[in-house]
């Protein structure tokens, strides 16, 4: 399978050379983020593209002064909402029934059982849930890369605070969790571009129950 080669060649690019990405390819990219699935179809976060190399310099120093980040040539930074509240939900229900052009009592019920949950439960309940809805899309973005010929170096290594406040996300309402810069790789300087993908055996890995 085609898309099974393209993750077979991917790994974590330790270094990038600058070279710029085409837009087409990162629609392309931001289209599957907006494709994965999410908890209730709420998609409970938002992803800052970031091209300005001012805002990356100011990354790096946060982010363990990885080369990636300034050398990309976009990062993505996958930033879940801080909690879930009515208004939110409902603008996700209110565009479902926009775009189906219909109202569902059963959908409708469904809107009043997440109103009555969701709002209610402490903040870091909430955004820890969001943030497990990000990482799907997170996911899609690594595969969508590689089927696109696009290095890409996923990163937990940051200080969330920090970047919240350089990029002013604490005034959406969000909070990163993660971040991936997309480019190109330097295979001159990057110590793991030749070396064997390792993953576990797919028998301690996979349990069948039949």
């Amino acid at each position: 399978m085609e898309l099974l080669d393209k993750l077979n060649w991917r790994y974590a690019a330790k270094a990038m050379n600058g070279e710029k990405v085409s837009e087409e390819k990162i629609n392309a990219v931001l289209e599957a983020i907006s494709l994965a699935p999410t908890s209730s179809g709420l998609q409970p976060f938002e992803v800052m593209v970031v091209t300005n190399q001012e805002l990356k310099e100011k990354i790096r120093p946060v982010a363990w002064n990885q080369s990636v980040i300034t050398d990309c040539s976009h990062l993505l930074v996958f930033a879940a909402w801080d909690t879930y509240t009515a208004d939110r939900i409902n603008k996700m229900f209110d565009l479902t029934n926009e775009v189906r052009e219909m109202k569902n009592e059963g959908w409708e019920n469904y809107r009043q059982q997440l109103l009555a949950a969701y709002p209610g439960r402490p903040a870091e309940e909430n955004f820890q849930h969001a943030a497990r809805q990000a990482y799907i899309g997170f996911s899609m973005a690594i595969a969508a890369a590689a089927f696109e010929g696009l290095d890409s170096t996923p990163l937990e290594g940051f200080d969330p605070n920090s970047v919240d406040e350089i990029l002013g996300l604490k005034e959406k309402g969000l909070r990163s969790c993660v971040m991936l810069p997309i480019g190109y790789r330097q295979t001159e300087n990057d110590w793991l571009v030749n070396l064997k993908k390792v993953r576990k055996p797919m028998e301690d890995l996979v349990t069948n129950y039949k």
